[in-house]
């Protein structure tokens, strides 16, 4: 039986009784990791591992004996619950052992999640998953995490995730870098938020986001502060393309003018207090960041986030109006400030 990326999260979350295995393919081993750990708890409970109800059987071991996982699947443990056992980058030789496995299997026996690199369509364990009546096979793409996948890798971290600006931040921020560098980043607000309580937010998201999706959307604010307006839309559009969503913008454009209104109201050198903002803004971006305090002044920076405010709150509300036509002009709006 095949289930598609976008419902692996929830199968993941609910496996079925009545089904004997799953094999969990595709190229990013740490999503496929991912997504046996949350059906592994699922399946045997957190206390399987310490109760020895977990079986691992290593794919070089299975060569040399075939009948090795049959056996697994069937034995039973010390401890009362249910058992599992893993099989870990499994190849198409394997195809007959694992399909005497299965076809021997019966209620109470322990049961099969098999991880598998990359598969073509026509592979042997494949075709052995997907044309069996209750065993499931998922193929997991590089595409990026949906709503679903962002959700249980939050809470695998310990995040809550009741702010809907904290979501949707966090859906556009696995959209806009590598699957490596989101999880990094669900570790490090973890750390950020542990024994605080509350849910993520936007400006956590914000303030914790990697440098990369940072770096992205640095160019376009850069041009927004020293209000280059004719160049504005083409960026932004060239941002989209690359999967920055516009409530990410939003938020880095936030972060950006409450910087320069921070350093716009120091009675001394702007300069001097760079280094004390809180978030902190990328070293190397202080001559940018300071010319745009001087060349804008106070006043515009106000104005400027006054317009980015009544931005965030449209995105946040339950407007049907385009998101990126919002973002986009909101920033020309402010590229397009007269002096003051």
């Amino acid at each position: 039986m095949k289930i598609a990326p976008r419902d692996a999260a929830g199968w993941a979350r609910k496996p079925g009784a009545d089904s004997p295995g799953a094999l969990i393919s595709g190229e990013d081993p740490l999503r496929a990791a991912d997504l046996r750990r949350t059906a592994a708890l699922a399946i045997a409970g957190e206390s399987a591992d310490a109760e020895m109800r977990i079986t691992r059987i290593a794919a070089a071991d299975l060569r040399k004996d075939a009948a090795r996982l049959g056996d697994s699947l069937r034995s039973a443990g010390f401890f009362p619950g249910p058992r599992l056992v893993l099989l870990d980058d499994a190849t198409d030789g394997l195809a007959p052992a694992i399909a005497d496995a299965l076809e021997g299997w019966q209620q109470g026996d322990a049961r099969l999640i098999v991880t598998a690199g990359a598969l073509p369509r026509n592979s042997a364990l494949r075709k052995l998953f997907e044309a069996h009546r209750t065993a499931v096979s998922i193929t997991l793409y590089d595409d990026p995490p949906g709503p679903d996948e962002v959700a249980d890798l939050a809470r695998q971290a310990g995040l809550v995730l009741t702010d809907p600006g904290g979501r949707a931040a966090l859906i556009d921020l696995a959209r806009a870098i590598d699957g490596g560098g989101f999880r990094q980043t669900l570790i490090s607000l973890g750390l950020y938020l542990l024994d605080s309580g509350r849910a993520v937010s936007a400006n956590d998201v914000a303030a914790l986001a990697p440098l990369t999706a940072e770096a992205e959307a640095d160019d376009l604010l850069d041009l927004v502060g020293v209000q280059k307006a004719e160049a504005v839309a083409v960026v932004l559009s060239r941002l989209y393309g690359q999967g920055v969503g516009p409530v990410t913008i939003c938020i880095a454009a936030l972060r950006h003018f409450r910087a320069l209104l921070v350093l716009a109201s120091e009675t001394g050198d702007p300069g001097a207090a760079f280094f004390r903002l809180r978030p902190p803004l990328r070293a190397n971006r202080r001559e940018n960041v300071i010319g745009q305090v001087r060349h804008l002044g106070r006043a515009r920076i106000e104005k400027a986030l006054t317009f980015l405010i009544e931005t965030d709150l449209e995105l946040r509300s339950a407007s049907h109006a385009p998101q990126k036509a919002l973002v986009e002009r909101a920033l020309l709006r402010i590229a397009y400030l007269p002096r003051l």
